[in-house]
Parts: C-alpha cells; sequence; structure tokens
C-alpha cells in the first residue's frame, strides 16, 4: 500500500525524542517493516530521520506566516488562524503525493484536511486520538479560539472513516465530538520488543548491591516526579543503597533538583539527572534500573497510554505506578508490578522499600511484565490493528477493490 501519514501538529517534532516523537516513528517503523510505501507529512521534524525510517518520503508543511511584527505568544489567537488555514497546503500536498490506499493522521487541533481528502476521494482514512487536545490546550499552554478547535475537532472526528484511541478515557471523550459513535476503538500504545533485548550493555555500569530506582519522561508537573522524589528520600533513609536516576528533561528539571537538595541535602549525589536522551539510548539507562516508575498524581488526567509503562515492561523492570486510568489495566499487581494510590509518597516509597529488601520478587515481577507485553503490547499488535480497521473501511466503500490495489480515483459527491 501507499500510505499516508499526516502530522500538522507543531508541537510534536516527529523526529525529536519527546513520548508523542516516538509514538509517531514506531508507527511508521511499522508500517516499513510490513512492506509498505509510506509519505509522511509533518509540520515540525525536530531532528534527523532515524536511518531505518530512510525510505519514508517527507515532506515538511509550512505554517503560514505571520505578518504581524508582535512576539509570537502575543499572536496566539492569529497562530491558531494560521494553523486552521494551513488545511489547505495539507490538501494540496496529499493531492500532489497520491493517490493513496490509507490515510492515517495524528489528530491535532485546527486540523482536518487528511481525513475530508480520505472521505472525498473514497478511501480509508483512520484518525489517531491520543489527548483530549482541547482541554489541554487550555489547562496547561494557551487557547485563544476556543470555538474554533471545538468545531474543527467534531468535524473531523466526524469525518474520519475510524478513529484510534489509545485509551477508555479518550475514547469516551471522542464519544462526546463524533456525531457517529460507531468507528470509535481503543488501541493502546505499543513497544518495539528488539529495542529491549536483555543483551543490552547498561549506559552506566551497575554496581553491586545497588538498587536503583527509576523514571523516564519529560519533566513535566503531570508526571509526579516531584512525589518520587520525596519518596526516593523516605526510601533512602531504610534503603541507604538506594539511587535515583531521572531520565528525561523539561520545565520543571530545576525546581526538582532544588528539591532533591533540599530534601537530601548532602545525599543529593544520590539522584541523577541525565537531560535528554535520545530514543536510540533509552535500552541502556534502563538496563541499569531495578525497577521503573510512573508516579502520576492524583490531580493529573488519567487518559493516557504511558509508553513509559510498555518500556519498563520490556526491560523486563517490575513496575510501581500510581492507579490511574489506563495504568490500572496494563498492571497486575503482585503479578506484572504494584500499585500505589496517586500522589501518596509514603505509599510509593513502601513500595520501593519491599522491593529493594526483596531481589526475586523484583525479578519475578519484571519477567512477568515482559510476558505481559510481548502477547499484549507491541507496536507490530498495534499496526494490525490499523491495517484491520482499514481493511474494514475499505470492505465497505469498496467492496470489490481489496486493500492495496489502487481503486479507481473518483471524488464523492
Amino acid at each position: 500500500m501507499h500510505i499516508a501519514y499526516v502530522c500538522s501538529d507543531p508541537g510534536v517534532p516527529v523526529f525529536g525524542c519527546k513520548g508523542c516523537s516516538i509514538h509517531v516513528q514506531e508507527v511508521l517503523r511499522e508500517f516499513v517493516r510490513q512492506g509498505h510505501k509510506v509519505s509522511l507529512f509533518a509540520v515540525r521534524l525536530g531532528g534527523e530521520c532515524p536511518p531505518d525510517l530512510a525510505n519514508v518520503r517527507v515532506s515538511v508543511i509550512p505554517v503560514p506566516r505571520s505578518e504581524n511584527p508582535a512576539p509570537r505568544r502575543e499572536n496566539t489567537e492569529e497562530r491558531e488562524q494560521l494553523l486552521f488555514a494551513m488545511n489547505r497546503t495539507v490538501g494540496q500536498a496529499l493531492r500532489a503525493e497520491g493517490p493513496f490506499q490509507l490515510v492515517y493522521e495524528r489528530y491535532s487541533l485546527f486540523s482536518f484536511a487528511a481525513m475530508e481528502y480520505a472521505r472525498r476521494w473514497i478511501i480509508p482514512g483512520i484518525l489517531e486520538v491520543n489527548a483530549p487536545l482541547i482541554e489541554e490546550q487550555a489547562q496547561y499552554r494557551v487557547l485563544e479560539n476556543r470555538e474554533l478547535a471545538e468545531r474543527t475537532t467534531r468535524r473531523v472526528m466526524t469525518v474520519a472513516g475510524a478513529v484510534v484511541a489509545v485509551s477508555e478515557s479518550v475514547a469516551e471523550y471522542v464519544k462526546t465530538q463524533r456525531l457517529n459513535p460507531k468507528g470509535i476503538h481503543v488501541v493502546p500504545n505499543g513497544v518495539d520488543l528488539s529495542r529491549f533485548a536483555q543483551d543490552h550493555s547498561p549506559t552506566f555500569p551497575r554496581v553491586e548491591n545497588e538498587f536503583t530506582i527509576g523514571f523516564v519522561g519529560t519533566l513535566k508537573p503531570w508526571h509526579g516526579v516531584a512525589e518520587l522524589v520525596q519518596a526516593f528520600a523516605l526510601t533512602l533513609a531504610q534503603v541507604p543503597h538506594a539511587r535515583l536516576l531521572i531520565v528525561g528533561d523539561g520545565p520543571e528539571r530545576d525546581p526538582l533538583e532544588r528539591l532533591t537538595s533540599q530534601l537530601l541535602g548532602e545525599a543529593r549525589d544520590k539522584v541523577q539527572f541525565t537531560g535528554s536522551v535520545e530514543a536510540r539510548d533509552i535500552p541502556g539507562y534502563l538496563r541499569k534500573m531495578d525497577v521503573g516508575v510512573a508516579p502520576y498524581p492524583a490531580d493529573g488526567n488519567a487518559y493516557f497510554s504511558p509508553l513509559k509503562i510498555f518500556e519498563y515492561m520490556a526491560a523486563s523492570l517490575p513496575v510501581v505506578a500510581s492507579r490511574v486510568g489506563q495504568i490500572a489495566e496494563l498492571i497486575l499487581p503482585g503479578k506484572s508490578g504494584l500499585l500505589v494510590p496517586p500522589g501518596d509518597s509514603q505509599a510509593l516509597s513502601e513500595v520501593l522499600i519491599q522491593l529493594a529488601q526483596d531481589p526475586a520478587q523484583c525479578r519475578e515481577l519484571g519477567a512477568n511484565a515482559k510476558t505481559m507485553v510481548q502477547s499484549r503490547y507491541t507496536w507490530s499488535l498495534v499496526v494490525s490493528k490499523i491495517f484491520r480497521l482499514a481493511q474494514d473501511l475499505n470492505n465497505r466503500t469498496n467492496p470489490k477493490v481489496g486493500l492495496g490495489v489502487s481503486p479507481t480515483i473518483t471524488p464523492s459527491s
């Protein structure tokens, strides 16, 4: 097949290091692995194309330029209008590069052109929704023209042939926006198991009798890393050989480092902040860890499908996570990990102490986690589900044409 992957979100650097970037790359990678021709249309690249994606044809979609000389933050509403106007450019790029047998789009604010292109040319159009972006934008960033964002969201979610939501919470959100309640499918994120082979060398040498607690992710308030630092301070009092490895960077790094110094004093060197790390290096950092933590706070929005959970599991790490959202479905307490109340540093510390004092339980939980992710949560399984949805859509619109065979391109009325 010739597949168009569209990402019109300027906040997603498709070849960057953020979780959203890794998600884009892994879906592209699986498309390529399964032998398909892929054209990527993206607003922001954020880095060099990985070598194994060199055959992906990349088209950068330019955001229309503003003639207003004021700083960007002072022109938020105009910026939103320009992103909306960019739909014309996306449509033109798709028409120039096609025909396609599948259009796959990562949902972004103010974007609808890719799904309308698929509907117009009677080909499967699948919209991937990772978050309720309107609420997220309003709460954590700036959203001036909410009415335009809501109108565009209803438009794209309704015209999409099918919607893939990464969690049940996101699916419930889609139901409030999509006029047709059918065609909404929950497909959690996955992991590439080949990246996390057990013979992978750790980035730092492992030290005998050292117990390393690890976190991977962007340092933002809703990831709960402050609670993890607090829990580590409590843990260190009973497990003096413990260390905390925080892999990632973000706006909370400076406050977190100050908190670390405040709570640990001279023992602050027990905590290591790595800063931003390339995706290809993550497995090495995970090999240094004895446990992977996802300490989401009590006031967070539990709509996500966290990549870190799948990567911890693929690396055979026992997972300690907050009992929120999809995490409560991914982690079987006492089997593949342990769950704690969100935002409860004391409870988190008690579980970490428990694992530090029971290496056999760590190994058992980690082995079970690896087995679970192998059978349920790989990118190969995710993309296989996407193709089944595409085939179902194609059967309804082109019953005499198999998926992967170019139909006669005739726009619908």
